[in-house]
């Protein structure tokens, strides 16, 4: 079990000192993957680096890409962090419930930018929806504070845990990569038979096939399987 399989992604941060501060929660609990998805501000720039203090490596060594599907390739699980509930066929979970997750996979935090949140679009990539327990009048956080949170509380876990996942070997979960190449797949199809329709409704269609695709803890063998299906179901048009 390592830390290193661990990221931490900003999807469109607004404020500098915001991305300064959330590097330096990351060095602070020994976590080294910080992601930026659109950065408002020019990154990096004088500010982050100025707040993230000792932590200027995390910013150096850190990813940033224009869109979040990019961003997932190489994760296996996305907890996306939300303040609401949302009302989608998704597993909502706690912070007591992370002592549940397989940290040998590679994990992805997902935050949403300091004024809007996460969409349900966005939310629609994730296996999981992390809501922190917080004063039902204001639950509101700080991005960076929402970040140390949740980095302090997987810390300890790692830390704490003894009893190692058993699972045989030979079954290899499928990436993010293989599960987008399967589900791009499935949307060609139903784009050729016009399954899409009416077309404005195309978008929330599109996410709720995200919602099943991604929810589903699918091997690589299962994903061939199914673009193997996609595939012959194209040609036999």
């Amino acid at each position: 079990m390592s830390k290193n399989n661990i990221s931490f992604i900003l999807h469109k941060p607004q404020l500098s000192e915001n991305i300064g501060a959330c590097a330096r929660a990351i060095k602070n609990f020994s976590f080294k993957k910080l992601v930026l998805i659109n950065p408002k501000p020019i990154f990096p720039n004088d500010k982050i680096l100025a707040t993230s203090v000792g932590a200027k490596d995390i910013i150096k060594q850190s990813k940033k890409y224009d869109n979040l599907e990019k961003a997932l390739t190489k994760i296996d699980i996305v907890i996306a962090t939300s303040a609401r509930f949302r009302n989608k066929n998704i597993k909502h979970i706690n912070l007591k419930d992370l002592k549940k997750i397989n940290f040998k996979k590679n994990i992805g935090f997902l935050f949403g930018s300091e004024a809007s949140g996460l969409s349900n679009e966005e939310i629609s990539y994730a296996n999981y929806t992390l809501q922190i327990p917080t004063n039902p009048n204001f639950k509101s956080l700080n991005l960076s504070h929402s970040l140390i949170i949740i980095a302090q509380y997987v810390a300890s876990i790692i830390q704490l845990r003894s009893a190692p996942f058993k699972k045989s070997k030979k079954i290899k979960p499928a990436t993010k990569k293989d599960i987008q190449s399967t589900l791009s797949l499935c949307i060609k199809n139903l784009d050729e038979i016009n399954f899409f329709k009416p077309k404005e409704k195309r978008p929330i269609m599109l996410e709720n096939l995200r919602n099943i695709f991604y929810r589903m803890e699918l091997s690589s063998k299962e994903t061939r399987i199914l673009s193997s299906v996609f595939a012959s179901l194209g040609k036999k048009r």
